[in-house]
């Protein structure tokens, strides 16, 4: 069992695995360089390494746990936070805590094990998408969750353990301090100007066309002005919304055009570089916020985080965002 811990000078919420001596890899401790097609626990054929699925698309008159499938969910072989029991907030003299209840959920993007974004059909995209969009709307009905986080890490320097195509959600019993911190400065802007400082962000980039790697209809990627990682990406819904999960159709055909095009213009330019995303999405319980605006942010690991950036919150980026979206925008 797991519990978390509240920061009290910041606010920052801690996962403390009590289970003595015990790691939590995010998957199996298993060296992804000795994992062949035939062992990984995600390629067609192996379901039965994994825990049962959750969900899958596949094809009809298959069974679940068996192959057919070309997306499939499951829990998380290796998750600190547990489905079973309460949040059961208490405090231990100054100090806040409760039970680490929670859900972690593994989304197999593909049957191909080696596969990126740009190597699968629009299509597949769209498929992984609709997944995470199902699985939110459905983990948002337990009352106990507050924040529904889908992230995917890309290469051992961003964290993956498997080669095989995944991108993971995690519900949460409270919202993280980084995303509070987006939404109180969200408000500030909105109660200062009355307009969403996400929607100001779009037109002010469509205006100077500086910082705009490739647009659709429906979304705009861009390389946001004060980036602090080399080649940072956002992309950006240009109807205002405040909630992924309220995506329509059309629009999650545009997002799967625009994030593929994305991952194929990194891998050309930056030579296939270990990655992550996140959606940064409202919180469960906050409704339809007029002050924030949902957006993926997606970062190539180029450059280690050291001691002057733990120390000091800065971030030390080598690369102007202007440069890096032209190297994006020209890559062919």
């Amino acid at each position: 069992m797991s519990e978390l811990r509240r920061d009290p000078i910041i606010g920052r919420w801690v996962i403390i695995t009590t289970e003595r001596g015990k790691i939590h890899p995010i998957h199996a401790n298993i060296s992804d360089d000795k994992i062949t097609a035939a062992k990984c626990p995600f390629c067609p054929g192996n379901e039965s390494k994994t825990p049962p699925e959750i969900s899958s698309f596949r094809e009809p008159g298959t069974k679940k746990n068996e192959k057919g499938w070309w997306v499939r969910i499951i829990p998380s072989k290796s998750s600190v936070l547990r489905i079973e029991g309460n949040v059961n907030k208490r405090g231990e003299g100054m100090f806040d805590l409760m039970d680490g209840i929670g859900a972690h959920e593994v989304v197999v993007e593909s049957q191909i094990h080696n596969a990126d974004y740009s190597d699968l059909e629009t299509r597949q995209v769209e498929e992984v998408i609709w997944g995470w969009r199902d699985r939110i709307l459905d983990l948002k009905k337990d009352s106990r969750f507050e924040y529904i986080l889908v992230f995917k890490n890309r290469g051992e320097a961003a964290g993956a353990s498997l080669t095989h195509p995944h991108s993971e959600i995690i519900a949460m019993p409270t919202v993280p301090v980084r995303v509070k911190q987006e939404l109180d400065g969200s408000r500030n802007y909105y109660d200062y100007k009355e307009r969403c400082a996400f929607c100001d962000i779009i037109r002010e980039e469509i205006e100077s066309n500086t910082r705009i790697v490739s647009e659709n209809e429906d979304f705009i990627c861009i390389t946001p002005f004060a980036s602090r990682f080399p080649f940072e990406t956002w992309i950006l819904p240009k109807t205002h919304s405040s909630s992924f999960e309220d995506s329509q159709k059309h629009e999650v055909s545009n997002l799967a055009l625009i994030l593929k095009d994305l991952n194929s213009r990194m891998n050309r330019v930056l030579e296939n570089p270990p990655y992550n995303f996140v959606i940064h999405n409202s919180p469960c319980r906050n409704g339809k916020l007029s002050y924030y605006h949902w957006h993926i942010e997606m970062m190539p690991q180029l450059l280690r985080t050291a001691g002057f950036e733990w120390g000091t919150g800065f971030y030390r980026n080598p690369t102007p965002p202007e440069e890096a979206a032209k190297f994006l925008r020209e890559a062919q």
